[in-house]
């Protein structure tokens, strides 16, 4: 089973060099002030030319207006849009239609109650990225470093594609896997020697670290 890695928060030409050419599938930009991995649209613009056509490119945003997608989508030209606040599902559909791009929307997983939304939200959107609830005082809603129970998502039955993130790293990516049997696996503060502060030597082992576990998952 091939495994999608994303690379999020990525900031710096070095950091998404080192991704691009370990093999990640997607990198993902943060469009939030609020996150220690914000990029502005300018910084966003060149690290879009130096992606081409590597990898896909995913833009981040919580509760965005349209008039700030529009931005990005004008300066990123990204092939798939993240929702990581609370957009409802009615807002999800909006938005693929506006932009007229495929969605990504994750759901803060706690207890298995939180899931509870996901059939309105599979009805929707194109992909689920499942992802740690964050304490009820963060000030942002991910790249918090911490796991959830990812027991809650065995033998789930999602027709949708999906992938898991929250507190995942090189040193636990495989059992992530093993136990959720998602196809893909997203991370930010995994792969940071401080917050929003990259470190390619860890891209390059949590992306090597993915590329074994997909052995495991045949």
């Amino acid at each position: 089973m091939s495994v999608v890695v994303k690379i999020c928060g990525l900031s710096t030409c070095d950091t998404l060099e080192a991704a691009v050419a370990a093999g990640a599938d997607m990198v993902g930009f943060v469009f939030f002030p609020a996150s220690p991995r914000h990029v502005g649209l300018d910084v966003a613009a060149d690290l879009g030319k130096q992606v081409a056509d590597r990898a896909a490119k995913v833009a981040l945003t919580v509760d965005a207006s349209d008039a700030l997608i529009r931005d990005v989508v004008e300066i990123l030209r990204p092939d798939l849009l993240q929702l990581h606040g609370h957009e409802s599902p009615q807002r999800v559909r909006a938005l693929k239609q506006t932009f007229g791009l495929p969605v990504m929307k994750a759901i803060p997983v706690a207890t298995a109650a939180d899931l509870a939304v996901l059939p309105a939200y599979a009805a929707v959107a194109d992909r689920i990225l499942f992802d740690a609830r964050p304490p009820k005082d963060a000030t942002r809603p991910g790249g918090l470093g911490t796991p959830f129970d990812w027991e809650l998502l065995r033998d789930l039955d999602l027709a949708l594609p999906f992938m898991v993130s929250g507190g995942i790293h090189a040193g636990n990516v495989a059992e992530a896997l093993r136990v959720t049997r998602a196809g893909g696996v997203d991370v930010s503060s995994g792969v940071e020697h401080a917050p929003g502060t990259k470190d390619p030597d860890m891209i390059r082992s949590f992306i090597r670290a993915a590329r074994a576990s997909e052995e495991l998952m045949t």
